[in-house]
Formats: C-alpha cells, sequence, structure tokens
C-alpha cells in the first residue's frame, strides 16, 4: 500500500541515499512535446540539502532536454527504485530548477558534493528539486539487480576537455542549445569554470541577483 510523505527525512531519506541509480522525468507544456525520461547514476553527484530539497549534478551529454524543461515550467519527477532488499518505489513530484554555472548560488552548492570533481564530468549545472508529493509504492515487480560499480567511461571522456572545448562540443550537438522540439536549452557558450563564484562577488558589490 502506497504511503505519502510530508518530508524526507529517517528511513526514506536513507533510502534514497542509497540507490546508486534514479530516474528523471520532465516534459514540455505543449501536449504533443516530447516526454523525457532519464537515468542517473555517478556516486556522490545526488544530494539531499533539506527536508524538501534535493539536487543533482548535470554533465556532459548528447542533450539537454531537463534543462530545457526546467526553464520552461519547472515540472519533474524523480524516482527511485530497490534492486535489493525490500521492494520500494519513491517518486518525488515537484519544481526544478537548473542552477547554472554563472549563477551566484552555484559554488556553494557545489559543496554539497565533495566526493565529485566537476572537472572530470563536464559539469554543466545543478538541479534543484523542490519536493510538492512525496510518496511510494510496493515496486513487487522491480527485478532483484546486483550493483557493481560505476562506469568509468564518463569521467575518462570529459576530463580531457575545458572550458573551450566543452563548448565547442556542445555547440555540434543538435539537442543541447535547444531542445528535441526547439525549447531554449543550455545556453552556450558555457560560462568558465569558477564564473559563478565571480558572479556572486560582483553580485553581493552590485545588489544584483543570479
Amino acid at each position: 500500500m502506497g504511503k505519502t510523505y510530508e518530508r524526507i527525512d529517517g528511513r526514506l531519506r536513507r533510502f534514497i541515499e542509497d540507490q546508486p541509480l534514479f530516474f528523471t522525468a520532465t516534459a514540455p507544456l505543449s501536449g504533443d512535446g516530447t516526454v523525457n525520461l532519464s537515468p542517473k547514476g555517478l556516486k556522490g553527484s545526488f544530494a539531499v540539502l533539506d527536508d524538501l530539497t534535493l539536487a543533482y549534478l548535470d554533465f556532459a551529454g548528447s542533450h539537454a532536454e531537463t534543462i530545457a524543461h526546467l526553464r520552461e515550467n519547472g515540472r519533474i519527477t524523480l524516482m527511485w527504485c530497490a534492486f535489493q532488499g525490500p521492494p520500494n518505489i519513491v517518486r518525488v513530484h515537484g519544481r526544478g530548477e537548473a542552477v547554472l554555472r554563472d549563477d551566484p548560488r552555484f559554488p556553494e552548492l557545489l559543496t554539497a558534493f565533495p566526493d565529485i570533481d566537476p572537472t572530470r564530468h563536464g559539469l554543466r549545472a545543478v538541479i534543484v528539486v523542490r519536493a510538492d508529493l512525496i510518496r511510494d509504492s510496493c515496486g513487487y515487480a522491480v527485478p532483484y539487480m546486483a550493483y557493481e560499480a560505476d562506469r568509468e567511461l564518463h569521467a575518462k571522456r570529459f576530463a580531457r576537455e575545458d572550458d573551450a572545448s566543452l563548448s565547442a562540443y556542445f555547440a555540434k550537438k543538435d539537442h543541447i542549445a535547444t531542445s528535441i522540439d526547439g525549447l531554449p536549452g543550455l545556453p552556450l557558450p558555457l560560462p568558465p569554470t569558477g564564473a559563478g563564484a565571480a558572479g556572486a562577488g560582483a553580485g553581493a558589490g552590485a545588489g544584483a541577483g543570479g
């Protein structure tokens, strides 16, 4: 029997933090737009910021559908499945935001991910999600599967890129700056690494926000 939760704490939080894999789902407002579903992994790239706020690192890839959808409407669902132990599925429905590298909040958000070297993965943004509805379900049909280790391919591929080459890589892709449905995606060229820290200083002096 499913249950609705008021906050992410205790056993629920431990379950979420223990999973090596989760999924994100977003969609545009258009009824004939493309629904996007993505798997997310890499140990240390997800964090519970408080009882209602979650965040994960958005790394280099071939698409930017999640960022585009969040920029348009903010709707997002995160899902975790128990592939070992007692069956369980947890979904967090909420509102998300892509905090980009030149946002003054970006450096502080990165401190929530101490085990990740952002220079090795082509970090594009921190996705921050505020939960509106938290619920679980049985997961009786989810199979047992064993986690062995994270793949090393992503870090090997993108560790050799600097800010300029990473922007050039994204510019060659069809669905980075714009989504499959033509929505604005990741702004290019990428702000240089550390631009958020500089922006924070400028914002403090000028009274401007990100």
